[in-house]
């Protein structure tokens, strides 16, 4: 505490902190703490309303400031809280709880709340690997980031650690043990006995544990009732060496004595549940037959099945390797155990003796010495008899019934300890450890404090191990305020904390403490529990620690920490004894089963004959003194488990039972400690950015930070506050302070905003008023025009009626003189007409007379005229009907013509119709012969195409010289048709004058009749011949589809004669490996030489028995290759060089040299590769047995790749390496390939026929197949069986092609990291952009600094890129890296923001999008140049994240929107881990809504149940992302002859060949 100072909630609320309008916590009878608002302040008397509602009074020492500001997702780190206190931390856990946040910092402590299920992606391999040297607090708050630091601790300083578990039972710690022990294994662990790691088998020793270490309470269905520190031993490297197990303070009495509604240990559970053998073997029965166990009502547990849990056991004991012998043995003392309780006795005949009381218990008794393989009455007097020694004498005494009863119970523990204490030191050898171990890690798994309604001996030396680890906390919280002060160079020496030595003292001090008064009162065999209560009561009774209870005799309190706790003295004498029996030694020890006999060693010469008295307290305290001496060696690391609940259920968060365990734990302590120094501590740039402005001068300054702060303080006049390096520590109730004043600006500032807010609104009405009365004058005096215009008008009007009046009546008087004048002349005109209409008349009427006399005349002339010419008319037609008579009997000659004509056509066109389907028949059997053998002969089907190509046009030909018959036909009726129209209409009119006449008509009737006949004939035929050409097209179709079948069959024979040709490939190329490996362990036998001499002569018999189909393709390659001089040559070239003369190791030399140096590229060919392969296949390189010519080409690749740094000779090598293995891809052929092709062509006809077909077509013939391209006549590019050398050399040249391609990219990783480290967050705004008046300025300035490092980024990506593509490197390879590369930016980027909470705000997000937006312009600008490829799309997950962090109005998003729309690459735990995270520091917005998280939190827990679950984080892919088939066929044909030579081997007579052939 402060010296002088008030208690920190004092100091929190004063009258100066709480006023009117503060919000603040109360205290709540339902939820602990409630916030409110204080309305009214009366002296110490503070009035709330409260959010629920209610109206509270409450003193205002007990009233809490209410941080306003704090994120609505709670601060990972207590430390960071405005305000220190108990609610601030209870709603804190409340709401990182409620979004399944479930750890959180306080300083360098851990609280653990136990969220009741599964989270399986926050502890998988991915978040060991985040967390993985990270420092501590950068990433959220877990368990394997104090892991790591204990971890890091141990390697840097040498120094052990321990990191502490605690909490109440149920709180978690046995899972956050596992948690710790997995992480540890995983940064130092190793294979330890029989496979298995160490930390697998402390793991594996669990069950055996907890079968017989736990049992059931109150508060947990498995309570560990005993203490557990595994000690994790490293060697020098940090690796795991061994481990031990120490167990504290085993809970012996719970053998003999539980309380209802707890069990007994497991274990004897587990045994009334065995198969009905073993229960038979050890006369078992159910378990409410047993007195041990029938104590309480509870015998099952919800949801546990024993008999499989017996069966988990053995096979758990089985793992950690208890044998079958042991195993039995064990379980035969557990049964022993359970007979034992159930021996009840009787009063003697003697004064104070006992037997056994009857039958049932004589029958226990037999089993239990049958079982522990003891005398039956040896173990009866065991029980009920003591012996003495003294000097004179041996003097055995009875034991009455109570004593016993207290003797078999003694018996019972004794045996249940021994025998838990031998499993402990059976699992420790069988795990190993390391005795040369320096540097270890310890973990403690140990019982909280507990505070129960009835609390005996075992919660007091539970109570009393918190109080010891409590002390040692406290010390090392002080040592950790300390450590900060002195970082922070601040002074500190005033500072001090209450220390709980006096509990310690009141426990275990000698001579006068609790436990030694308890030893004391053992030792005394009259001694009771009330005795010893009263030697308490005497001892302590000013003590004030230690509290008498009212109306209680054996009853006391102490003061504990975390609060008073009574304990019940009936039992602590019974419950310390732990009698060293002889009698029971001795019968034990004397037992027939090893097992037995081992628990119970020989005792030393001066305790064999005596009973004495060994206290379970003390040994407590002297293990207890032992763990505190390890821990004190160790650096601490503190977890604080806490359950939120008592009834075992997820979301469920119960405040009182929290703030108890908070209490318990130390955790609130801690904070008093905290509150007793420096409780708020604010970086320079958080504290302006919260109260700079207090003091907006200063802020104008061009001050540091640290000079501000003290300006800001000094201004305010606060007093007791201090500067650090880099902080502002504040005294507890400054901040409250602070934000008083911040608060009164910003409500004078409020007040301000609204003063101007109403003068707008006032003005606002005022000009609405104005414009009104303006628009109503405009309004009036509109009317006013109208009147005024009303009046003008009419005057206007009246005036022009008055000139149209007058001009009307000047009208009427001109019409009537006008129509006088008209009548008058109207008369005179018609007399006048009259006259000359009389004279027309009579003139007329002379007219007509003349005309009708004139036409009587004409008349009768013309009808003499017309009877002569009708007479001529008649006898001329009848003339010309006789000639046409004629005509038309020649034509019905003719007609037998038509019909043979006609009889001819139909024959043709039945030939037509079975030549059709004769075609069509052959047309199927065609096809169905060629599908049947596969294409087997294609000059067959040349034939056959030729065949059917004639007999079409035969048939075309055909078809159109019918069609021309027909024409003519057609043609020729028609021309009769014609004739016979014509004479028809020719004949005379009257031909009954003579019969002839009336004949030939009939005729006519009758040809015309059969005119019509052969018409209709005529069409018959065209329709059967319509048809007929319908059909012929029909034909033609099918010909087409048979045709395009042929053609698709084709392709795909070409294709699997690819395929096949691959796999060959392939074949043979395992084949070598095969050969490779069989020469490798050769080489390595004793007898190499001896193979190797002989190896000459088998060499040329096996080149020799090939096959003439190799040599044959062989030759025929040299002859199509023009490079080679002479057909002797050629002779020489088919037996394969044995060895190199001078002049070659010259030509070697001097091409290794000259490759050593960059030759640059030819027309984007890399010169040095084209020069390589061209050597090499000119001096047969491929197919000796041995060169060392490959040998020399790797050495010199690895000797000029040696600098990694330089991306210009990597790029350079790579474009060499990958375009040298092309060419070797696409031309080594290792040997045996033709074998085992024919083996294949024997095994598969239907492959073999197509390969047959397509091989032996002759436009196969000399060529050779890439990638599904045919190219020939390149003699450089032709296939050469190559040898062992040259398949090893193929190998080597692809791994370093590997090599070489994964050193580039990591280079890049490594150059990028450091920038993304930088771009992952925004860099803070500065103080200057605090101002109004310099905000353009400073956004321009900010702007800048946000895409510098993106920029940098770019810029690193385009000059790797412009390398790249200065060497050539081919495009596949380049759009592999760069998809990689972006890969990986993908996944730091997005762990990142996953993991650190200050990350997922608005402004980040603006700033990662501005960010992307850089590289998406990079990625558009090389996409043109077909170098990214798909790297735009790798950043899909950050993208999305980004573009959820930025968008607008969350809260109204449904969680369909999000994962369809939104962010469907998302999973639902990176989505609800980025909606918990998210904080708006920009506008002030919230995240999605409360049903979205709880949908998201209702798909995870269905998840993690169905063991769906998988880790949210991204795993980075450091593979090789391509074969070498890949680059084959990415790569495109590479001419090499025109490849210039380099003037070195230009000068070279060695090197000629190269000349010729460009040449």
């Amino acid at each position: 505490m402060i010296h002088g100072a008030e208690s920190p909630s004092t100091l929190y609320a004063s009258l100066d902190n709480i006023i009117v309008g503060s919000h603040v916590w109360v205290e709540d009878p339902v939820l602990a703490w409630i916030d409110g608002e204080v309305f009214k302040i009366n002296g110490n008397e503070v009035h709330v309303h409260t959010t629920n509602g209610k109206t509270v009074v409450a003193n205002i020492s007990k009233v809490f400031p209410k941080d306003t500001e704090a994120p609505p997702a709670g601060v990972d780190d207590m430390t960071k809280l405005s305000y220190l206190h108990e609610p601030g931390v209870l709603q804190n856990l409340a709401t990182r709880y409620e979004l399944n946040e479930i750890y959180t910092y306080t300083g360098n402590i851990l609280i653990a709340v136990n969220p009741f299920q599964r989270l399986p992606h926050l502890y998988d391999t991915h978040m060991m690997e985040q967390y993985q040297g990270a420092a501590f607090g950068e990433l959220s708050p877990h368990v394997f980031a104090v892991a790591d630091v204990a971890y890091r601790a141990m390697i840097n300083e040498g120094k052990s650690n321990s990191i502490l578990v605690s909490g109440e039972s149920g709180a978690g710690k046995t899972e956050t043990t596992k948690m710790l022990m997995r992480y540890l294994a995983y940064l130092g662990g190793r294979s330890g006995i029989e496979g298995r790691t160490v930390e697998q088998q402390v793991l594996e020793s669990n069950p055996v544990l907890e079968a017989f270490g736990n049992a059931k309470t109150v508060r947990n269905n498995n309570s560990s009732r005993f203490g557990k520190f595994v000690e994790i031993q490293f060697d020098n490297n940090g690796r795991i060496s061994g481990a031990a197990i120490r167990t504290y303070l085993l809970e012996r009495s719970r053998v003999c004595q539980i309380n209802d509604p707890e069990r007994n240990y497991h274990c004897f559970y587990l045994l009334c549940a065995a198969p009905h053998v073993e229960i038979e073997k050890y006369k078992l029965g159910s378990p409410q037959s047993f007195h041990y166990l029938n104590q309480s009502k509870c015998f099952k547990l919800d949801g546990v099945d024993e008999a499989q849990e017996y069966q988990s056991t053995r096979r758990a004991m089985d793992i950690v390797g208890i044998s079958e012998q042991e195993q039995e043995a064990i379980f035969r003392v557990v049964a022993a155990i359970l007979h034992i309780g159930n021996i009840d006795f009787a009063k003697g005949p003697e004064i104070d003796s006992s037997v056994i009381k009857d039958e049932k218990s004589r029958f226990h008794l037999n089993m239990a010495a049958e079982l522990l393989m003891c005398d039956v009455k040896g173990l009866e007097n065991a029980l009920i008899k003591r012996v003495m020694v003294t000097p004179e004498e041996v003097i055995t005494r009875t034991l009455d019934p109570a004593s016993a009863i207290v003797s078999r119970d003694g018996l019972a523990k004794t045996v249940y300890s021994r025998l838990f204490d031998w499993l402990v030191d059976k699992i420790n050898v069988s795990i190993g450890q390391d005795s040369n171990s320096k540097s270890l890690i310890g973990v403690l798994d140990i019982y909280g404090f507990e505070s129960f309604k009835c609390n005996s001996f075992e919660q007091l030396c539970i109570n009393y191990t918190n109080e010891k680890l409590q002390q040692h906390f406290n010390q090392h919280v002080f040592k950790m305020e300390q450590e900060e002060y002195t970082k922070e160079e601040i002074n500190w020496s005033y500072i001090e904390f209450v220390d709980n030595q006096d509990v310690l003292d009141l426990i275990e001090k000698k001579p006068g403490g609790i436990i030694a008064l308890l030893d004391e009162a053992c030792m005394f065999p009259k001694s009771t529990h009330e005795t010893f209560a009263q030697k308490l009561y005497q001892t302590f009774k000013n003590n004030k620690r230690f509290i008498k209870p009212k109306l209680s005799r054996t009853n006391f309190t102490i003061g504990h920490y975390a609060g008073e706790v009574t304990y019940q003295a009936d039992y602590f004498l019974d419950k310390n004894k732990d009698y060293v029996v002889a009698e029971h030694q001795e019968l034990l020890n004397a037992s027939k089963c090893p097992f037995v006999s081992g628990l119970f060693p020989p005792l030393p010469e001066e305790t064999s004959k005596s009973s004495k008295f060994s206290s379970i307290g003390a040994r407590f305290k002297q293990q207890l003194q032992s763990l505190m001496e390890t821990l004190n060696t160790t650096q601490p690391h503190y977890i604080r488990c806490v359950k939120p609940n008592n009834v075992l259920k997820p979301a469920i968060f119960e405040n009182f039972n929290v703030i108890q365990q908070l209490r318990c734990g130390g955790v609130l302590e801690a904070i008093r400690i905290s509150c007793a120094g420096y409780p708020t501590r604010r970086t320079f740039y958080e504290f302006l950015l919260r109260f700079g402005l207090l003091a907006p001068d200063v802020l104008e300054g061009n001050s540091d930070d640290k000079i501000a702060c003290q300006k800001i303080l000094d201004k305010i006049g606060l007093k007791g506050y201090q500067l650090g390096k880099s902080k502002v520590f504040l005294r507890a109730g400054q901040m409250a302070e602070l934000d008083a004043r911040r608060a009164e600006v910003l409500g004078r500032a409020a007040r301000t905003v609204q003063r101007q807010i109403r003068t707008y609104i006032a003005r606002k009405e005022f000009l609405k008023l104005r414009r009104a009365a303006i628009h109503l004058q405009s309004l009036w005096r509109g009317r006013l025009a109208c009147k005024l215009y009303e009046y003008m008008r009419r005057e206007a009007a009246a005036v022009k009626i008055q000139k149209n009046l007058h001009q009307y009546f000047a009208r009427k008087l001109y019409t009537t003189l006008r129509s006088s004048a008209i009548i008058l002349q109207t008369g005179l005109r018609a007399m006048t007409a009259r006259d000359d209409f009389r004279f027309k008349k009579q003139t007329k009427a002379s007219i007509c007379m003349q005309a009708r006399w004139r036409c009587h005349r004409d008349y009768s002339y013309y009808k003499r005229l017309q009877k002569a010419t009708l007479t001529y008319q008649c006898a001329w037609r009848q003339r010309l009907a006789r000639k046409e008579l004629r005509k038309l009997r020649m034509a019905a000659r003719e007609t037998g013509a038509l019909k043979e004509a006609k009889d001819k056509l139909e024959k043709r066109v039945e030939e037509l119709t079975w030549r059709l389907q004769l075609e069509k028949r052959l047309r199927y059997s065609v096809l169905v012969d060629e599908l049947r053998d596969n294409l087997l002969d294609s000059n067959m089907q040349t034939d056959l195409e030729e065949t059917k190509a004639q007999e079409i046009s035969k048939l075309q030909e055909m078809l159109h010289e019918t069609q021309l018959q027909v024409e003519e036909s057609k043609s020729m009726v028609i021309k009769e048709r014609e004739a016979a129209r014509k004479a028809i209409e020719e004949a005379p009119p009257v031909i009954k004058e003579t019969p002839v006449l009336v004949q030939d008509t009939e005729k006519i009737t009758a040809l015309t009749a059969e005119i019509e006949n052969l018409k209709a004939l005529l069409q018959t035929e065209k329709q059967a011949t319509d048809a007929a050409n319908k059909s012929l097209a029909e034909a033609q179709e099918r010909n087409n589809e048979l045709l395009k079948k042929v053609e698709d069959s084709e392709a795909k024979a070409e294709q699997l004669q690819d395929t096949v040709q691959r796999l060959e490939e392939k074949v043979s190329n395992l084949e070598s490996e095969n050969q490779v490996l069989r020469q490798q362990a050769v080489a390595i036998s004793p007898t190499t030489r001896a193979l190797t001499t002989r190896s000459k002569t088998n060499i040329v018999q096996r080149s020799t028995e090939n096959g003439n189909i190799l040599n044959g393709e062989s030759k025929l390659a040299l002859d199509l290759s023009p490079g080679i001089p002479s057909s002797k040559e050629l002779q020489n070239d088919d037996k394969p060089q044995k060895s190199l003369n001078e002049k070659q190791q010259e030509n070697q030399d001097s091409l290794i040299e000259c490759i050593s140096k960059d030759l640059g590229f030819s027309q984007g060919r890399p010169i040095a590769a084209c020069l390589i392969y061209r050597c090499l296949l000119h001096w047969r390189s491929f197919e000796v047995e041995r060169t060392s010519i490959f040998d020399r080409i790797i050495q010199a690749i690895g000797s000029a790749i040696e600098a990694q740094d330089n991306t210009d000779v990597l790029s350079y090598w790579l474009s060499n390496s990958s375009t040298l293995l092309l060419l070797l891809q696409r031309t080594l052929k290792a040997s045996g390939t033709a074998s085992l092709t024919s083996q294949r062509r024997r095994a598969s006809a239907l492959f073999g026929r197509m390969s047959q077909g397509i091989r032996s077509s002759p436009q196969s013939a000399g060529l050779f197949s890439f990638n599904g391209r045919m190219m020939g006549g390149l003699s450089d590019l032709r296939q050469v069986e190559a040898k062992y050398p040259a398949l090893l050399f193929k190998q080597q040249l692809t791994a370093f092609l590997e090599k070489i391609y994964g050193m580039i990219r990591d280079n890049l990783k490594k150059e990028i990291s450091s920038l993304l480290a930088l771009c992952i967050q925004a860099p803070r705004t500065s103080r200057a952009s605090l101002l109004k008046g310099s905000r353009s300025q400073a956004n321009a300035m900010a702007q800048q600094a946000r895409i510098a490092h993106w920029q940098s980024i770019v810029k690193s990506l385009t000059n790797y890129l412009k390398i790249l593509k200065a060497n050539y490197v081919p495009p596949f390879l380049v759009r592999k890296v760069f998809t990689q590369i972006f890969s990986f930016i993908n996944v730091q980027l997005f762990n990142s923001l996953l993991l650190r909470r200050e990350c997922c705000s608005f402004s980040n997000g603006e700033y990662l999008k501005a960010g992307l937006t850089e590289l998406e312009h990079w990625c558009y600008d090389a996409t043109e140049e077909v170098y990214a490829g798909s790297a735009w799309d790798e950043l899909k997950h950050i993208r999305q994240a980004v573009g959820f962090l930025v968008i607008h109005q969350k809260p109204k998003k449904t969680l369909k929107e999000i994962t369809n729309d939104l962010c469907p690459v998302l999973s639902i735990q990176q989505l609800y881990r980025i909606s918990t995270m998210y904080w708006d520091d920009k506008y002030g917005t919230h995240s999605v809504s409360s049903e979205v998280i709880s949908s998201m939190r209702v798909m995870m827990t269905e998840d993690s149940n169905s063991a769906v679950g998988s880790s949210f984080l991204l795993d980075d892919d450091s593979s090789i992302p391509f074969s070498v088939d890949d680059i084959s066929k990415s790569m495109t044909e590479i001419e090499i002859a025109d490849v210039d030579p380099p003037p070195l081997i230009r000068q070279n007579s060695g090197f000629a060949f190269l000349l010729q052939r460009k040449e």
